[in-house]
């Protein structure tokens, strides 16, 4: 038996010997700008730094083997981070559980690889579609309000405790006598500097830029001695494998939150992943992904990290460099491990009010602002949306606020559907064809003979608004109506309460000695309908391939009820 071949050994297929300089140079890059968000984002779920390594380490390699695209590099991510963190929460809460969050982000990562695998296996790679562009839009922006309110404690020095927008800011007001003052001017320098430092597009990213001279001023003025919260201690050494254990877990509360993560994760990373797709103009297959995140998660999992996905930054970076396949990825990894082994006593020293500056910049860059005006400027109503999607996580808290977006998905989604356009359509004198009646002022209806069409499936939720539509046209149909032809070309699908609904449309007009039709119908719709009865009821005569077929019945009905 011949065993599948490594997504990488296919995507080394082709590969030149002087490619290598850029794939080496574009991983130093990626280490360098992954390093500093590698420390800073495990504080948003109350991780030690070094989880964020273990976290930039494996994953890359992982995904290296047995991700689809050549290009996209896997890391922390600060929205899955901010979920993780309410997981976190969750779980830990629950009476009896011993374990630490080290532990339980581990295997959380090790099932969300398991539910990135399941969802690869029955092809769930429309899940990354799941959550609209303006939900996301919005979702995100509620999140990096979230990250700013979490890092007041941080960049102040103050003991934040309460939660939410406002409470936390009214106890920062109250305890504004406890200001760390030196904590509050390093924050600030450190973000005006990593301001700067995009403005002027400088060619050392501003991240880079950043922690390298907290170091260097925390080593020179003791930092630490003046009372400035430092990193601490950074152990030494490669990550081990290891097993995460579930006992006295919830496993409930693990599976959801999980769940949860992988929405959120797959969401942003596929995005990540199309927009990086059609700037190198590759196409991106969700249900490939699938492999490479899972192989991620997984990695990270054994190794003592958190759930990861696509990062923005470091594939923005590998692309700027020129890097051609996912050898940089190995190299970002190989660098990373270098500086675990060699340099954890000089992060050691960086201070944390300069991580406080870094994720407040990352959680600013989640705004667009652009976008939301686009959005509301388009479509109201989805911009209305993108608004539940951002006070979610505000007033719910983070994972309440991922419940609060997949029901604004479905509510948006039935919001489309329990409302299916209509029309009447009429003929167009010199022109083959039907036209609707409200479009095309020339078109005019048939006499005798009226055609109603429905734009969208009949389904359960929205079978009470086409009952009531139908009821309004039938009870204004001309005298002379004979016949009333349901137009069901753009019916994909019917269910046993929509059947039940024509059923009584067809009793009415038989009562008022009107012939119902229906033409064009769908196999699958048709199935329905016959299996409900409905078409025996109607009889086959009156069920037409095309409204063609359907005018030439009824121009013979009425010749030969002429006759008559």
């Amino acid at each position: 038996m011949r065993l599948p071949r490594l997504p990488l050994l296919s995507n080394l297929a082709g590969y030149r010997a002087k490619w290598l300089r850029n794939d080496v140079s574009a991983g130093l890059a990626i280490a360098a700008v992954g390093l500093p968000s590698a420390i800073a984002y495990p504080a948003i779920a109350g991780l030690p730094p070094e989880t964020g390594l273990y976290a930039s380490v494996t994953p890359l390699a992982a995904y290296a083997l047995f991700g689809p695209s050549r290009r996209l590099v896997v890391g922390p991510d600060a929205p899955t981070m901010t979920v993780l963190a309410a997981v976190l929460t969750t779980v830990l809460a629950v009476p009896g559980v011993t374990q630490d969050r080290v532990a339980v982000a581990a295997l959380l990562a090790l099932v969300v690889g398991a539910l990135c695998l399941i969802a690869r296996a029955v092809r769930l790679g429309v899940l990354a579609t799941f959550l609209s562009r303006p939900i996301l839009i919005g979702f995100f922006a509620g999140i990096s309000l979230s990250i700013l309110i979490g890092q007041i404690d941080r960049i102040t020095g103050i003991n934040i405790e309460a939660d939410g927008l406002i409470a936390p800011i009214v106890e920062l007001v109250g305890k504004a006598g406890s200001l760390h003052w030196p904590s509050l001017i390093l924050a600030f320098a450190s973000f005006a500097l990593l301001q700067v430092a995009r403005i002027a597009h400088s060619r050392i990213p501003g991240p880079v830029l950043v922690v390298a001279f907290s170091v260097l001023l925390s080593a020179i003025f003791d930092f630490e001695g003046h009372g400035i919260a430092i990193v601490g201690e950074i152990p030494q050494g490669l990550p081990s494998l290891t097993l995460p254990s579930i006992a006295d877990l919830d496993l409930h509360a693990l599976v959801l939150g999980a769940g949860a993560i992988f929405l959120v994760s797959f969401g942003s990373g596929i995005i990540a992943a199309r927009s990086f797709g059609a700037k190198g103009d590759y196409v991106v297959d969700p249900n490939s992904e699938l492999e490479g995140f899972a192989a991620a998660n997984i990695a990270a999992g054994l190794f003592g990290a958190f759930p990861v996905t696509a990062s923005d930054s470091r594939t923005a970076v590998n692309f700027t460099v020129g890097g051609r396949s996912q050898i940089a990825s190995i190299a970002a990894a190989a660098t990373l491990m270098a500086i675990l082994v060699f340099f954890g006593d000089v992060l050691r020293i960086l201070p944390i009010p300069t991580l406080g500056a870094v994720l407040a910049a990352t959680a600013l860059s989640l705004i667009d602002l652009s976008a939301l005006r686009t959005i509301w400027r388009i479509s109201r109503m989805e911009f209305v949306f993108a608004m539940i999607a951002l006070f979610g996580p505000i007033s719910f808290g983070v994972l309440e606020g991922v419940v609060t977006a997949i029901a604004a998905t479905l509510v948006y989604i039935l919001r489309k559907t329990m409302f299916p356009r209509d029309a009447l359509l009429g003929r167009l004198s010199g022109h083959e064809g039907f036209y609707k009646l409200h479009r095309v002022p020339a078109a005019q209806p048939v006499s005798g003979f009226t055609i109603y069409m429905v734009q969208g499936s009949l389904l359960f939720f929205n079978t009470d608004y086409v009952r009531a539509r139908l009821r309004t046209v039938t009870n204004k149909l001309p005298t002379n109506t004979r016949w009333f032809v349901m137009d069901a070309s753009a019916i994909a699908q019917v269910d046993i309460s929509a059947a039940a609904m024509l059923d009584e449309v067809f009793d009415d007009l038989s009562q008022r000695g009107i012939a119902f039709a229906i033409a064009e119908l769908h196999f699958e719709a048709r199935e329905i309908l016959e299996r409900a009865g409905v078409l025996d009821k109607i009889g086959a005569s009156m069920i037409f391939e095309d409204l063609d077929d359907a005018l030439l019945a009824f121009e013979k009905d009425e010749a030969t009820r002429g006759a008559h």
